[in-house]
């Protein structure tokens, strides 16, 4: 019988070209030519004996039969990089790749030292390649789900079936003003003055989740931290932001917090796993890490999947 399994290289391959969208912009990641990734796929394509995908002048696309096979592929990558990162760990010698996601504006967190975390692990783990994304919380849970991370950390209202959430802290959000906004002189604000100000929101927000924090609408979305900081700033709109990243302008006298006995929330941060993957090697040992770094981190969760 002929051999029709790919060789994993060929899967790598293909799952780098679809993530880039195509032959070209995956050079720099495979370090291959264009003539040379055709080439791979073409054997891919011959040895399944379908096209996957089509290329040319139309652009890059995945055929259904090529979306299916994709889908395959990448579970089967994540089987594999699970299974060596196993072996490894039974001889004592971690190896591989450890992908890490995590929301955006934690850099001056103090509760989540994501630098001293990351330098212990990489000098613990030297021969570990550590890539780090930034996401927002649907696409880190996806993405976990996925296989396409082995952890994220962040704060997720909506909770997904086949994720394991392990508490780590609770990061501080109040609502901000700028020093361009009409209410920043204002000492004497009613709190139904503030419900009829222009507020921006997360786009993950729900109707929901935005009436739980005060208000009936919003008249600006964003998807970062630094997009909400930057509405806030432009003196059109009032919005909700961590007190930690909110500080530097806070001291600067460019923000100023909005009735803080009023408007405030604390988004509970976890770290988010696969279930089952607990007790993987390097997602044990990354978890090892922010137990020591992390100080109010449930010890008790840490230790069950």
């Amino acid at each position: 019988m002929a051999n029709v399994l790919p060789e994993a290289r060929l899967l790598r391959i293909f799952a780098c070209v679809v993530r880039h969208q195509g032959f070209a912009p995956a050079q720099q990641e495979l370090n291959l030519s264009t003539s040379a990734i055709s080439t791979y796929m073409s054997q891919l394509e011959a040895l399944v004996g379908v096209v996957l995908c089509h290329r040319g002048r139309g652009g890059f696309a995945l055929t259904p039969k090529g979306e299916e096979f994709h889908q395959e592929a990448l579970r089967v990558l994540a089987e594999l990089d699970g299974f060596e990162r196993y072996a490894a760990g039974m001889r004592g010698d971690l190896r591989g790749s450890l992908k890490v996601g995590v929301l955006d504006a934690t850099i001056s967190d103090p509760m989540l030292p994501l630098p001293a975390i990351v330098g212990e692990f990489a000098r613990e783990h030297p021969a570990v390649q550590l890539h780090l994304n930034v996401q927002s919380p649907y696409d880190l849970q996806l993405s976990v789900l996925g296989n396409r991370l082995d952890v994220a950390i962040g704060a997720f209202q909506l909770r997904m079936n086949g994720l394991v959430y392990q508490p780590l802290y609770r990061e501080q959000h109040w609502l901000y003003c700028s020093d361009a906004h009409p209410l920043f002189g204002d000492t004497r604000i009613a709190p139904e003055a503030i419900g009829q100000q222009r507020m921006v929101s997360r786009s993950y927000w729900s109707q929901t989740e935005l009436a739980r924090h005060g208000f009936k609408r919003s008249e600006a979305a964003v998807d970062s931290m630094e997009g909400q900081l930057i509405l806030i700033l432009s003196g059109a709109y009032i919005g909700f932001l961590p007190e930690h990243f909110a500080k530097t302008w806070v001291d600067a006298g460019r923000l100023r917090a909005l009735l803080p006995a009023s408007f405030g929330y604390q988004a509970p941060f976890s770290v988010v796993l696969r279930r089952g993957r607990a007790k993987e090697p390097l997602v044990q040992k990354f978890r090892d890490a922010l137990k020591r770094h992390v100080a109010s981190a449930d010890t008790d969760a840490f230790m069950h999947d």
